[in-house]
């Protein structure tokens, strides 16, 4: 029968033995006589080793306390941390448990064992586990019968009494080496390896410690597995067997069998640690108990534990074809993510009295929105709408079980050399989730899911593409127009119910694939050509379009003053490989990433008072496309829900319950600059915020400010309207705060328009 899993009885070694002391002496006195002072090292270590209580100062022993809790049943865990174990023991000690990691976790084990505290509460069936009650039923039988000799209920190996595992913490000095790096000249040490986790199989029971029943005496014995495979008992060894010679059948009893949950991890060597011309490798972890579940595919971890041979199981072909030649794997001790996700951050009380300090300052907005990519010129908006998709909005659960998304999809699409893929990148490091893929190298199975074989089980399983490792977080695909059709159908499904629907090979199942879609692409011929609509520029289906809340033009428009700045950034960050100074120091990505954490925690309403502005502004909007034609972008429904999404994360960014207008306001200001740069290189006019284009640029946008106030005085019962909504109208469709204070200032200037003396409504004069 074989048990998944294990440690290899190679590298194990017997806690006596030549082979297992590492530089030890060459008679089995010494060997003993050094087992027996590392064993005693081991139990002063866990009863002395102290540390200091940095509330009260007072001395508090960390590992005794730990073994009461052990035995009080409050936790099952003794993790010892390699640091203590360096502070306390002498270097020769601490080398020979990094050599020979194995020898010294049972060391550790026993020594716990041999001082352990009593339990301080009583035994408690209702709180016990099966196996626990199955041994106090065994001790209470073979207490009140011993006279039944050294039979098998006598002896009950270790590992089966054992409540607890034992393992280690590496070490704060610990260096991380790269998994080509980690060779034969490892097996049994305790190495550092960092990588990308491709698969995780579910969790299955390891066989710990076999017991079997005898037909014939009723006896129990007991097999400690050791390997990855093992042979089953067959005969009782019990003395009434032996001395009837009856040799009685044995029959396992499950239930009394110990098993530890076992899980198999396989991760990938990170990008800047493989060679150039060189393939990615991958290596095996075996993760048992506490440590199964930790690690989900498509994050990056750092795990820490034993590199161990293991034999290829079984006796097939296979088998034979090795011969002499054994796999490998880690036997995980310590497993860390790189970054964790929003809702496991940890955010100290330092680090959140510094993000309330920001929260206050009025410009929070733009200073994380210019921390995102620095070190690339301009692109204000499309930087502000990366900062809200990282933010997101609230996802919505209706009373009849429908779902309303919160993550926002954003699309930039624009002309070559505008560091487009240089913004995904960023996104995708920034989150604490992400996925980069390209199209061209995406197949629609890649990015949903495919069927492949379990080389543990050999059973058919399903295992994820890119949108499913994307969940909770951000999926980047570059080069998004360069995609097959068939394959870019296969998204459209993700973008709006969040969901992949599979029904392949006799598996039909929903995964769930809950994340922001960041997409780029250029035009149809590569380059904008303001000639043609919108729509056919773009080249993506309508279906998909409008699953994007928010489609970025990014246009690379000749400008002299905008192309000598440009060239002087580019040529400062060549130099100096840092970008320019800016306004104010940009926010580093792990303070994002806090800041981010706790914004996301706030869950703001819209309140009734602003339902109809919302309302009205939306229908605005339509009538507006509606007007201009074929050659405008179209707004649907959808494009409803995307503001109140963008609103929702614009409320979270300001740490606020409640969504305000100026937030309604900043959401459509985006969603019309977005696309303003289309009717600029038509000819129509520009938006000041997208635009640049030079002193024409600004004379055409305050004369549109202008006309756009005079119909709206002309409209109003007393030929005034008030400052403050006319000023909020204007921000609504596309144009800045700058726009409206450079009109208000030339045309108040010259006496065509007049401000009352409240300094709250506007008129002509």
């Amino acid at each position: 029968m074989a048990a998944v899993g294990g440690a290899a009885a190679a590298a194990a070694g017997a806690p006596g033995g030549n082979a297992a002391a590492p530089g030890g002496g060459g008679g089995g006195a010494s060997a003993g006589d050094q087992y027996a002072r590392h064993s005693e090292m081991c139990q002063k270590f866990l009863l002395d080793f102290q540390t200091e209580d940095p509330a009260t100062g007072e001395p508090v022993f960390k590992y005794a306390e730990a073994l009461q809790r052990i035995a009080n049943r409050e936790v099952d865990v003794l993790e010892v941390s390699l640091d203590d174990l360096h502070h306390f023991t002498p270097p020769e000690f601490f080398d020979r448990v990094i050599a020979n990691t194995t020898r010294y976790l049972k060391l550790l084990a026993e020594a716990a064992d041999l001082v352990m505290p009593e339990s301080q509460h009583e035994f408690d069936d209702s709180r016990a586990s099966v196996l626990d009650i199955f041994l106090h039923h065994r001790m209470l039988n073979y207490h009140t019968d011993g006279a039944r000799g050294d039979g098998a209920t006598s002896a009950f190996p270790k590992d089966l009494t054992r409540r607890f595992e034992v393992t280690l913490t590496p070490s704060s000095k610990a260096k991380t080496v790269a998994i080509r790096h980690v060779k034969a000249a490892q097996i049994g040490r305790l190495v550092t390896v960092r990588g990308i986790v491709t698969r995780v199989t579910e969790v299955k029971p390891m066989v710990q410690v076999a017991t079997y029943t005898c037909e014939v005496c009723s006896g129990e014995n007991y097999q400690v597995v050791k390997g990855a495979v093992f042979t089953p008992m067959m005969q009782c060894r019990s003395t009434e067997c032996e001395r009837n010679r009856s040799g009685g059948m044995l029959y396992m009893q499950t239930r009394g069998s110990k098993f530890v949950k076992f899980q198999e991890v396989r991760i990938q060597e990170m990008a800047d640690q493989v060679p150039v011309g060189h393939i990615p490798r991958t290596m095996a972890i075996h993760v048992t108990g506490h440590l199964t579940r930790t690690c989900n595919p498509g994050e990056t971890v750092t795990v820490t534990g034993i590199f161990l041979p293991t034999p290829y199981a079984g006796s097939g072909a296979r088998s034979l074809k090795q011969g002499l030649l054994s796999d490998t794997y880690l036997l995980a001790q310590h497993m860390e993510k790189q970054k964790k996700s929003y809702a496991e951050s940890f955010v100290s009380d330092e680090a959140r009295e510094r993000i309330a300090a920001y929260a206050r300052d009025g410009q929070i907005y733009d200073k994380l929105a210019s921390s995102v990519a620095p070190e690339i010129f301009g692109h204000e908006d499309a930087k502000k709408a990366l900062l809200l998709l990282l933010i997101g909005g609230l996802d919505r659960t209706l009373a009849d079980g429908m779902k309303i998304r919160g993550d926002i999809n954003v699309c930039l699409m624009g002309d070559p050399g505008v560091a487009k893929s240089q913004l995904l990148k960023f996104v995708c490091n920034t989150a604490p989730r992400g996925v980069y893929t390209t199209g061209k190298g995406s197949s629609g199975v890649g990015l949903t899911a495919a069927i492949t074989k379990d080389t543990l089980t050999g059973e058919m399983v399903l295992e994820g593409g890119a949108l499913v490792l994307a969940d909770k977080g951000v999926c980047c695909i570059d080069e998004f127009d360069k995609m097959d059709e068939n394959d870019r159908t296969s998204i459209h499904e993700v973008m709006e119910q969040q969901t992949i629907s599979v029904a392949k090979a006799g598996i039909t199942t929903t995964l769930n694939a809950r994340s922001s879609i960041l997409a780029a692409a250029n035009p149809q011929h590569g380059r904008y050509d303001p000639r043609n609509s919108m729509e056919s520029n773009i080249n993506l289906p309508a279906a998909l379009l409008s699953r994007f809340d928010l489609v970025f033009l990014m246009l690379d428009r000749p400008s002299r003053e905008d192309d000598l700045r440009l060239a002087q950034h580019i040529t400062y960050v060549h130099q100096h490989n840092q970008h320019p100074d800016l306004e104010w120091e940009p926010l580093d990505a792990a303070f994002i990433r806090q800041y981010i954490s706790v914004a996301r925690t706030y869950r703001p309403f819209i309140p009734e008072t602003l339902t109809a502005y919302i309302v009205h502004a939306y229908v605005a909007m339509r009538e507006k496309a509606r007007d201009e034609g074929r050659r405008a972008i179209q707004f649907t429904p959808r494009t409803l829900l995307a503001i109140l999404r963008l609103s929702t994360a614009l409320a979270r960014l300001r740490f606020s319950e409640q969504v305000e207008q100026g937030d309604v306001n900043e959401a459509m200001r985006l969603m019309t600059v977005a696309t303003a740069a289309h009717k600029e290189q038509q000819g129509h006019g520009g938006m000041g915020a997208a635009g640049g284009d030079g002193a024409g640029g600004r004379r055409e946008t305050k004369d549109r400010v202008y006309h756009i106030v005079v119909d709206l005085i002309n409209k109003a019962k007393d030929n005034k309207v008030s400052l403050a909504d006319t000023q909020a109208r204007l921000l609504a469709q596309g144009y800045t705060a700058n726009d409206w204070d450079d009109m208000i200032a030339e045309y108040t200037s010259i006496d065509v328009l007049g401000i009352t003396k409240d300094k709250r409504f506007l008129f002509a004069v």
